[in-house]
C-alpha cells in the first residue's frame, strides 16, 4: 500500500488571465505542495511538449510554468530544474521556443535537463514490486535516467483527450521522461505501462506533484489535432491517479472505465474513484457538462490496426525493425504537412483572439509561430512517402513468403 501526503485530494480553481499566476499559487497551496515536496533536494519540472508548434491545450502553457516556478521560489525551493524529453516526431528545441517555455526558464534562471542528450546516463531499474508489462516489452532491461533518481518531480500536463488513453494527464506525463526513444514499443500496452511508470516514480522520487492547466482544454483526437475550448480551470494534487480521475470526470468520462486509472486505484497507487476523492476549492459539480469526445486521426487508426487489429502479427516488423521510420514520417506528414496548415492554422488564429490567446502572445517577443506548408516540411514528407512505399513493398514481400504454397 502506498501512503503519501495529499493522497485522495485534488485542488481545483477557476481562473482568469489577470489572476492566473496568483491562482496557481493558491491551488498548489490548497493541494499541499510543501507537504508533498521535500524542500532541500532538487525539484524537477517535467514540462510537456506534445508538438513543437503552439496549439491550445497541447503542451504546458507558459503561465502554467511561470506560476509553478514563482510559487516554488517564493516558498524557498531554490534548486529547480526544467526537464525535457524528445520524441521521434517532435523537435523539443523548437518546441520550447515556440511554446515560450524557454522564455520562462531563462527569466527565472532555471536550468534545463535535456534527457535525449547523449551525456545522460541511463541505468537499469529493478522494481521493488513486479512490473505489469515493462519487463516483457524490454526483456533486455528497463532503463531510466539516473539523473531523475532522488529528485522531486512536478508534472505540468494539460487537460486533454488522447487517441490511445482517452485522456492524458499527470500519469502519462511521466511517459516521456522515464522511457527513452523506444517508448513507442509500449503503445500496445500503454495503460499498464503508465501504471508501471507510476510505481517507478513512487520508488525513485521523494516527492511527486502535478499542476494541471485547463485554461484551454482539448477534445477529439488528442494530444495534437484537437478542438480547443476555454475552460478557465486549474487542478493540483500530489496524487497522480486522483488528479487524472478528476480531469477525466470534468471531460465527461467515467474515470474507473479507463484502464490505467482503474488499475492504479486497485493497486493502491492513488485514488481513482471520484466518490473517494476530496476536492478542495471549486465545486466541480456546478461545472456545466463538457461532453468531450475521444476520437482518432487517420494516423492513429493505422496505429490501432498495428497494436490491436489485423496488423498485430507484424507489430515488431513495422515498429521494431529498420522499417520503423515509416511511422515517424507518416505522423509528420499527417500533422505537419496536412493537418496543421489546412486545419490547425485556422483554429490557432481563432484561439489567438481569445483572452488566453492574447495572454500567450504577451510572453516573449509577442510572436506566434504558425507554420504553413514549408519547403523543409514538404521535403520531409516526400522522403516519408518514399519510405512508406519501400515499407509497403517490403511488407508485401514478407507476406508472399509466408503464404502457404
Amino acid at each position: 500500500m502506498s501512503s503519501f501526503p495529499g493522497k485522495g485530494k485534488v485542488a481545483v480553481l477557476k481562473t482568469s488571465p489577470l489572476t492566473v499566476l496568483d491562482d496557481i499559487e493558491q491551488v498548489m497551496k490548497l493541494a499541499g505542495f510543501e507537504e508533498a515536496l521535500p524542500k532541500k533536494i532538487k525539484t524537477g519540472l517535467k514540462i510537456n511538449i506534445s508538438w513543437q508548434t503552439w496549439y491550445p491545450a497541447c503542451s504546458s502553457a507558459p503561465w502554467q510554468l511561470e506560476g509553478v516556478i514563482r510559487t516554488l521560489q517564493n516558498a524557498g525551493y531554490t534548486d529547480l530544474v526544467g526537464i525535457h524529453n524528445d520524441t521521434v516526431v517532435v523537435d523539443t528545441s523548437d518546441g520550447e521556443r515556440n511554446n515560450k517555455h524557454r522564455f520562462i526558464t531563462d527569466k527565472y534562471k532555471v536550468p534545463c535537463l535535456y534527457l535525449y542528450n547523449q551525456d545522460f546516463e541511463w541505468i537499469e531499474y529493478q522494481p521493488k514490486r513486479p512490473f505489469l508489462v515493462l519487463d516483457k516489452v524490454y526483456p533486455d532491461g528497463v532503463f531510466i535516467p539516473k539523473s531523475l533518481v532522488g529528485m522531486n518531480i512536478i508534472h505540468l500536463p494539460t487537460v486533454k483527450t488522447h487517441v490511445f488513453t482517452t485522456i492524458t494527464g499527470a500519469m502519462k506525463n511521466a511517459f516521456g521522461g522515464l522511457l527513452h526513444r523506444n517508448r513507442h514499443w509500449t503503445h500496445a500496452v500503454i495503460h499498464d505501462t503508465l501504471v508501471d511508470l507510476l510505481m517507478i516514480q513512487q520508488e525513485i522520487h521523494p516527492g511527486i506533484f502535478a499542476m494541471m492547466d485547463g485554461t484551454f482544454a482539448g477534445d477529439g483526437p488528442g494530444p495534437r489535432a484537437m478542438r480547443w475550448h476555454e475552460k478557465d480551470i486549474l487542478l493540483a494534487s500530489s496524487d497522480q491517479v486522483a488528479i487524472d480521475a478528476v480531469s477525466a470526470k470534468l471531460q465527461g468520462f467515467d474515470p474507473m472505465s479507463l484502464r490505467f486509472i482503474r488499475l492504479a486505484h486497485e493497486m493502491d497507487l492513488g485514488v481513482g474513484d471520484p466518490s473517494q476523492i476530496e476536492i478542495l476549492g471549486y465545486d466541480i459539480e456546478q461545472e456545466p457538462d463538457w461532453n468531450f469526445k475521444k476520437e482518432d486521426t487517420f494516423a492513429s487508426r493505422g496505429q490501432h490496426m498495428i497494436y490491436h487489429g489485423p496488423l498485430k502479427p507484424f507489430e515488431k516488423l513495422l515498429l521494431q525493425s529498420p522499417l520503423v521510420p515509416w511511422s515517424y514520417f507518416a505522423s509528420n506528414f499527417y500533422h505537419n504537412v496536412y493537418w496543421y496548415p489546412f486545419v490547425g492554422r485556422k483554429r490557432v488564429a481563432a484561439a489567438l483572439d481569445t483572452k488566453w490567446g492574447q495572454l500567450f502572445q504577451f510572453y516573449g517577443d509577442g510572436t506566434v509561430v504558425m507554420p504553413g506548408t514549408e519547403p523543409k516540411t514538404v521535403l520531409q514528407a516526400l522522403v516519408g512517402l518514399t519510405v512508406l512505399i519501400a515499407g509497403a513493398i517490403g511488407l508485401v514481400s514478407v507476406l508472399r513468403k509466408q503464404r502457404p504454397r
